[in-house]
């Protein structure tokens, strides 16, 4: 068994299938708890992550131009956006895991792995909430084809941890306290309750998540004396492929620690 959290964390990358992945997930992440709560923590260590995680056969991965779109007018247009949710949070899983084996050669505290640890955990939750609504209405997890390009932010930004703070927490999850509000509509319109309740648990759980990207960019910056908010900017022109695309969710963003000029001036309204 692993003795470190480094290793745990890329036991987890090295999981193919998502339920597998999501219950070893969980248990590290209580195997973590236990030990900090002991007053014991696990050595952080050092591991050797893969550079892209391991994915189950299906679903088939396609270039985001080909990806069939979602009309969510319909069952089948729900079922298709439910599993693109579910195909975010599995990815969203591995990135948190990802954070906490690849950049160990960077001193942090321990409340750095803790919140990783937390939103790994909660991430791993998200995906089964949903994949239990797709079995629900009939489907699973891998029957449509998804987007290959998940894991771009995460590979470009392997090296640089100031980057993947920015881009991955602080742009990629953002973006989804601006889109989930329209997708809990969707739902509760068709009268999909089990989907509801499983989108208002992310909806509250991914503000923590960008919040835990914030903060910790700021403590760096902080430790680098570099200026949070041009530095930001530098790195997501850098990193994301794209401007930022309002409307943007600014109670939800603010409650996280974004404030809207970190985010407005990066705009396709600005751009």
């Amino acid at each position: 068994m692993p003795d470190t959290l480094a290793e745990l964390a890329t036991e987890v990358l090295t999981t193919a299938d998502g339920r597998a992945k999501t219950a070893l997930s969980h248990a590290h992440a209580a195997r973590w708890r236990k030990s900090r709560a002991a007053g014991d923590p696990l050595p952080i260590g050092s591991a050797s992550p893969p550079l892209r995680p391991a994915r189950p056969e299906a679903p088939e991965l396609l270039d985001p131009r080909d990806v069939p779109r979602r009309r969510p007018g319909s069952p089948q247009g729900r079922i298709a956006l439910l599993h693109a949710v579910a195909h975010i949070e599995l990815n969203a899983v591995d990135l948190h895991w990802d954070i906490i084996a690849r950049f160990t050669d960077v001193p942090m505290p321990m409340g750095f792995y803790d919140d990783w640890v937390k939103a790994a955990d909660e991430e791993s939750k998200h995906f089964n909430l949903v994949c239990d609504c797709l079995e629900t209405l009939g489907s699973h997890y891998g029957a449509l084809p998804a987007h290959a390009g998940m894991w771009r932010a995460a590979e470009d930004t392997a090296e640089d941890i100031f980057g993947r703070l920015a881009v991955v927490p602080m742009v990629l999850e953002a973006r989804g306290l601006d889109v989930t509000p329209g997708m809990i509509d969707i739902f509760r319109k068709a009268g999909v309750t089990q989907a509801v309740e499983a989108l208002e648990t992310i909806y509250a759980e991914e503000v923590g998540h960008v919040a835990y990207g914030s903060k910790w960019f700021h403590y760096l910056c902080g430790r680098h004396e570099k200026d949070p908010k041009p530095t930001f900017h530098d790195l997501v022109r850098h990193y994301f492929h794209g401007a930022l695309k309002p409307p943007f969710n600014e109670e939800k963003r603010a409650e996280a620690g974004l404030p809207p000029d970190f985010y407005w001036p990066l705009s396709d309204e600005q751009a």
